[in-house]
């Protein structure tokens, strides 16, 4: 059953509210490691729950690259589709992107929908958006991404079956809808650009302060962070891209002014679209003096989290900025890691030798907190106003007088 998607008159399907019983699919190309295809497929589940989908089962295929037609196996295809048919199962989440043909292949097998990771990814920011920045920003990714999968997505003039009077039509509707497509998308950069000079006058009229950026892995505890630290009630949830928009709040310590942003959270394979979207949104990011990289240290992949973050930081031209590296829920590592039975010293020790592990990789500042139960807030808080006034010191001495 191919998608029904008419897109002269719907902007966007996505999946529905109701949970949505589905599998995630992923494969195991060469070089690739068994652990890593499970890591990325963990993440998968919880993109599919953020978008309203409840996981029933996990399938993988080792293969040196993805077949053209079906992108797994026909052997693997045919035992997938036997258990999506037992189980009633009506969504296929596939982990890497999908061509127009595999798709459309996969559904004629299997008779449900089949979105990928952009597709899905595109679901979350959709649902997610609130202002009228964000909402322009996805549904510009959204024609990007549609615009190529047009082919795939016309199903109902039946191209296939060929004859008289099948090709002439069907090629005019495909190309009315490209030409709608690419008139949207051209009015979308214009409304873009106008919303980005309106925001550029915002930060412009700021003034001259210290402004502090907030960035990690999507659900590393950054908006929590962030209502910590200003007080405030920034949108705060255990979900993937809980945050798309970019507050700001001013902050007073000591008499010491600054300005605070949280922005949208990194993640692997994020679409190229979202990225070149929502590019915008990250000129808080450019126009920073520091950022405070917050990173899930309850999470086994941490690590990799700061690598991702870090090649888009690079991406973006960022990452040349000075970076306070935040390891926050550590009340969560410490009950993951540690023994019960484990003295308060050896736990010191331990992460005494993990402090100075990454000091030494990334060269940054560090310090280890958990915003839920407020621990190590005001060593964070200290250290964050120790190099806000050097910054003030080096960039507007003339400023720090007044307070």
């Amino acid at each position: 059953m191919a998608q029904d998607w008419n897109t002269s008159k719907q902007k966007n399907t996505g999946l529905r509210k109701e949970k949505e019983k589905a599998v995630v699919i992923g494969l195991i190309t060469k070089g690739m490691e068994e652990r890593t295809m499970s890591d990325y497929l963990d993440e998968l589940e919880f993109l599919a729950m953020t978008a309203g989908a409840e996981v029933v089962e996990r399938f993988t295929q080792k293969l040196a690259h993805p077949k053209s037609k079906l992108f797994l196996g026909e052997g693997k295809v045919q035992e997938i589709g036997e258990f999506i048919e037992e189980n009633k199962i009506e969504l296929a989440i596939f982990d890497d992107d999908l061509t127009p043909k595999q798709a459309n292949n996969l559904e004629k097998e299997w008779e449900i929908k089949i979105v990928d990771r952009s597709m899905l990814i595109l679901d979350i920011f959709a649902d997610r958006a609130q202002t009228a920045q964000a909402k322009t920003q996805v549904e510009l990714a959204q024609m990007q991404y549609l615009l190529p999968r047009l082919r795939g997505l016309w199903t109902h003039l039946e191209r296939q079956k060929g004859g008289i009077g099948m090709r002439g039509p069907g090629e005019q509707e495909i190309e009315t809808d490209r030409r709608i497509i690419r008139d949207k998308i051209s009015k979308l950069k214009k409304k873009l650009e106008k919303i980005d000079l309106q925001n550029a006058v915002q930060r412009k009229n700021r003034g001259t302060m210290i402004r502090l950026a907030l960035v990690g892995y999507t659900n590393a505890g950054k908006s929590t962070l962030m209502n910590l630290l200003s007080k405030s009630e920034v949108f705060a949830e255990n979900k993937l891209f809980a945050t798309l928009d970019t507050t700001v709040r001013k902050l007073v310590w000591d008499r010491m002014p600054f300005l605070l942003s949280d922005t949208v959270g990194f993640i692997r394979k994020l679409p190229h679209h979202l990225v070149e979207s929502f590019k915008s949104t990250l000129d808080e990011l450019r126009e920073s003096d520091l950022l405070v990289h917050v990173v899930d240290f309850s999470h086994p992949n941490y690590e990799d989290h700061i690598e991702t973050v870090q090649k888009t930081l690079f991406e973006l031209g960022v990452s040349d900025k000075p970076c306070v590296l935040v390891f926050n829920k550590l009340d969560l590592f410490e009950k993951n890691e540690f023994d019960a039975y484990l003295d308060d010293e050896t736990k010191k020790y331990i992460l005494e030798g993990i402090k100075t592990k990454f000091e030494e990789k990334y060269q940054q500042d560090l310090v280890f907190i958990s915003a839920i139960e407020r621990i190590q807030i005001d060593t964070l808080k200290g250290l964050l106003k120790s190099l806000i006034e050097d910054l003030y010191e080096t960039r507007y001495p003339y400023i720090t007088k007044y307070w």
